[in-house]
């Protein structure tokens, strides 16, 4: 009996269907999805959006444990710092495919050019906001997290203008063919009579 529960066990393992990977603006989703996690069955360009405001505010966090951590003036020494600069590489990797993507799909908008051009905008933003997570010297505690909370605004404000921009046409439905037989016409019909 005991055999027969552990083949039965095995078979079932084998033959079980393995469930493919959803990807949503180029990553696992849904239930995977560390980059843009609430932009799931969305276009690629909100993903993007959306990796934009999650990402850097993973690194905010991961700056605020080194501060907890260290203290302000502390967190800036040496490794202490390390943490942080490595949320920086790995999320600068996270988000060179949503923004790709997101490319792409600004490539099929009536006004691409202002798209591409507000998206490439948003990106030195981002990149701009995540290098100035570090604590600057005599900066207070207030003063620190003003800082870093305004480039939520900024990413916002950036995001509504390329939407107001970003009209993506759906692609265009091919004609159906044209039969080769021709249709008989009214007066061909009364000739035949």
């Amino acid at each position: 009996m005991r055999f027969i529960a552990v083949v039965l066990s095995i078979v079932l393992t084998l033959f079980t269907p393995i469930a493919h990977a959803v990807t949503i603006g180029g990553n696992p989703g849904p239930e995977h999805n560390y980059v843009c996690p609430h932009a799931d069955g969305q276009p690629a360009v909100e993903c993007y959006f959306d990796a934009v405001q999650h990402l850097y505010t993973m690194c905010r966090n991961v700056k605020s444990i080194e501060v907890i951590e260290f203290g302000y003036e502390k967190s800036v020494e040496g490794t202490n710092a390390a943490k942080s600069e490595s949320c920086l590489d790995k999320q600068k990797l996270n988000i060179a495919q949503p923004f790709a993507a997101a490319l792409k799909q600004a490539k099929q908008s009536k006004q691409s050019k202002q798209a591409i051009e507000g998206l490439n905008e948003l990106q030195r933003m981002w990149i701009a906001a995540m290098a100035e997570l570090r604590w600057h010297d005599g900066e207070s505690d207030d003063q620190y997290k003003a800082r870093v909370t305004k480039p939520y605004a900024d990413f916002t404000e950036r995001i509504e203008t390329i939407r107001t921009v970003l009209v993506v046409e759906p692609p265009a439905k091919e004609a159906p063919p044209k039969s080769k037989a021709r249709k008989a016409t009214p007066s061909a019909k009364a000739k035949s009579n």
